[in-house]
């Protein structure tokens, strides 16, 4: 089995190398994305793996089918780069449901303490011999209300641990589900908290959930975070939201154009994406560059599930973890998960 892995980082190609060696898959690791002009990388081989900034769009797709590429499997929970109807009846797309929950949930308290207690600054600090403590004061999380979008499981290990802190947790979901969660209307949780988190998909329903209207209701001072996909937040309303003062500071792991610019080194350049730029130079605002699944566990569950995917296809015929766009919509589907969708 030949697999051609784009978008390949030094810390994707042991776990791969290891899994892949065990199971008799020959991954093929570029460094480039998946695109319109690097998809004849993958001639000759029987599958590809993606990450979540390489695009699968109609034109790859119909390259891929024609060179006879089964299936792409994803290496992420997310498919919103993958236009899953054109790919219906032309390759077959899987991907990692669940690698590591508690990775992105810890990732997303991480960004919160470090800035609403301003540990950020005070290492810079004290690295320079300044012990001042002057502009470093900041909030108890105790007894503040925070907002959950999207109570899957992600949001629910984010739950679990806001309640640890004593804080209130209030949450929105498209399906709620839980009688031991706090649902509330969106506009509710808007109103009502002091921190919001994002842990929901980018669908066209959710794309731009955070906009200038939205922002406009909620607390003045509010505290956003956005470990999920960057779409989910209008970048210029949320930039004008700090400027007026309504958004108290946001923690962003996720951009709405950080494929042009997250996971490479612009250190010695200067940075062509403005709105990005004047974000990082705000001192209430936090930006990692999609780091909040970076754990050695989460590594290796990508690794190990993502093989499992690929072995389940080709020597089963079928993959749990297979996605199709009529997964949802159309009751005529009968497969349940037990057959390939075409």
């Amino acid at each position: 089995m030949k697999i051609a892995f784009f978008d390949a980082k030094p810390y994707d190609m042991p776990g791969f190398e290891k899994y892949g060696k065990e199971n008799d898959i020959q991954f093929k690791f570029y460094e480039s994305m998946l695109n319109e002009d690097t998809v004849a990388l993958a001639k000759g081989a029987d599958g590809v793996c993606v990450f979540v900034n390489d695009t699968l769009n109609a034109a790859v797709i119909d390259k891929l089918s024609e060179m006879g590429v089964k299936i792409v499997a994803l290496r992420c929970a997310g498919y919103n780069n993958v236009d899953l109807q054109h790919a219906f009846g032309k390759v077959h797309v899987v991907h990692v449901p669940v690698y590591s929950a508690y990775a992105v949930a810890e990732h997303a308290i991480a960004m919160l303490l470090t800035s609403i207690r301003r540990i950020h600054k005070a290492y810079i600090r004290t690295r320079d011999f300044n012990f001042s403590l002057n502009g470093l004061t900041g909030f108890d999380l105790h007894g503040k209300t925070i907002g959950i979008i999207g109570a899957g499981k992600i949001g629910r290990v984010m739950m679990d641990i806001c309640k640890g802190f004593g804080m209130k947790v209030i949450a929105y979901d498209k399906y709620p589900s839980g009688d031991d969660i706090q649902f509330v209307p969106l506009e509710e949780l808007f109103a009502q908290s002091d921190i919001i988190s994002l842990h929901c998909p980018l669908t066209k329903e959710t794309y731009h959930m955070i906009n200038e209207e939205s922002i406009a209701k909620m607390k003045k001072g509010v505290v956003i975070i956005n470990t999920s996909r960057g779409a989910l937040i209008d970048a210029e309303a949320l930039l004008s939201g700090i400027k007026a003062r309504q958004v108290g500071a946001a923690c962003l792991d996720v951009y709405e154009e950080e494929s042009d610019v997250f996971f490479t080194d612009y250190s010695g350049h200067i940075l062509d994406d403005d709105t990005l730029a004047r974000l990082i130079s705000m001192p209430n605002v936090i930006v990692t560059s999609h780091q909040a699944f970076l754990t050695n566990e989460a590594l290796e569950n990508i690794a190990e599930i993502t093989t499992q995917n690929l072995l389940e296809f080709f020597r089963e015929g079928m993959c749990r973890n297979e996605l199709c766009y009529h997964c949802g919509k159309d009751e005529k589907c009968k497969k349940d998960r037990n057959h390939k969708c075409f």
